[in-house]
């Protein structure tokens, strides 16, 4: 991977070019993109690396100037998002053309249930002054020894509990599937199905998490035909950037889910990068203005060029 420090150096030179005003007129029509521009989203966790040592708004100005418009969050904490008021956030991804839409936070079960609906009640505060849409809770221990029916009925519970005080906030509460909630069965019935009957259909949506439903041996537009109603907002996902394995059919998926008519966003998440060869590196690195490329940057804008330019994404 390309060093982390040179990576700093050369994106704090860049974003202090972005002043003025340059960057935000990139992100609105500027360069080579065609109009109307696709609403694609991207999880932040993505660029996870970039957020710690960069900060978050000028990993912020990159997206922007990748072209992504609508954001999914993962630093969520103490009423703050990635160390910021949420209106303070909110602020800085709609003056760089960008919306927040979803975020990722979690809190399992303990043994004090007033004290878990006060987190999420904290937490629902700083989401509606974010301006989001979504809170979505990206895993459980429902795994293992822990894939019980009893303990999904007490999860299914448990979000409804959570989907019911967000709602009233005009936020859907939902929960985002790994390929445990496939591989774990009970009486041959995978948990992620038991915990979408045993949750509230007017309370609890689910994101499906379209790489970890296949790799969990299922595919997931038999899922999306499955539920409907349930699944409200997908993750894009590949091995690495979208569409480097070729084992993911996107195409049945984005025409699947436009048929459903029930999913209104969704998030590009790159967990696993692969290096660029030279002549992506160079192209990518010109488009950005960046002198250095990490692996991660790369993989986020290959994953925005495929979608761009697939004629099924609408």
């Amino acid at each position: 991977m390309t060093n982390r420090r040179n990576f700093l150096k050369a994106s704090l030179a860049i974003a202090g070019g972005f002043a003025g005003g340059s960057l935000l007129s990139s992100c609105n029509g500027g360069g080579s993109r065609s109009a109307p521009q696709k609403v694609i989203g991207l999880q932040l966790y993505s660029l996870r690396d970039e957020i710690k040592e960069l900060g978050i708004r000028k990993v912020l100005e990159i997206v922007a100037q990748i072209g992504y418009t609508n954001l999914e969050t993962a630093g969520y904490g103490d009423g703050k998002l990635y160390g910021l008021d949420p209106a303070e956030l909110k602020k800085i991804v709609s003056d760089l053309g960008m919306k927040l839409s979803s975020s990722h936070l979690s809190r399992n079960i303990s043994d004090n249930h007033d004290a878990d609906m006060a987190w999420w009640q904290t937490a629902l505060e700083a989401h509606v002054a974010a301006g989001m849409t979504y809170m979505i809770m990206p895993s459980s221990p429902l795994r293992g020894e822990g894939a019980t029916l009893d303990n999904v009925k007490r999860y299914g519970e448990y979000f409804s509990e959570i989907g019911q005080m967000t709602l009233g906030a005009s936020i859907k509460f939902g929960y985002h599937n790994h390929n445990f909630e496939f591989e774990n069965k009970i009486d041959e019935v995978p948990v992620y199905d038991l915990l979408i009957e045993n949750s509230s259909p007017d309370h609890v949506i689910f994101q499906n998490d379209v790489y970890w439903t296949q790799r969990g041996g299922y595919n997931p537009v038999d899922y999306l035909k499955k539920y409907p109603q349930r699944i409200q907002v997908l993750h894009i996902k590949d091995e690495t950037a979208i569409g480097a394995s070729g084992t993911v059919d996107f195409k049945a998926i984005f025409e699947q889910a436009y048929a459903n008519g029930t999913i209104k966003d969704w998030y590009v998440e790159v967990e696993r990068y692969d290096e660029p060869t030279p002549e992506e590196a160079k192209t990518i690195a010109g488009k950005l203005k960046l002198k250095t490329l990490t692996n991660s940057v790369a993989d986020v804008q290959k994953s925005y060029d495929f979608l761009a330019s697939a004629d099924y994404v609408k």
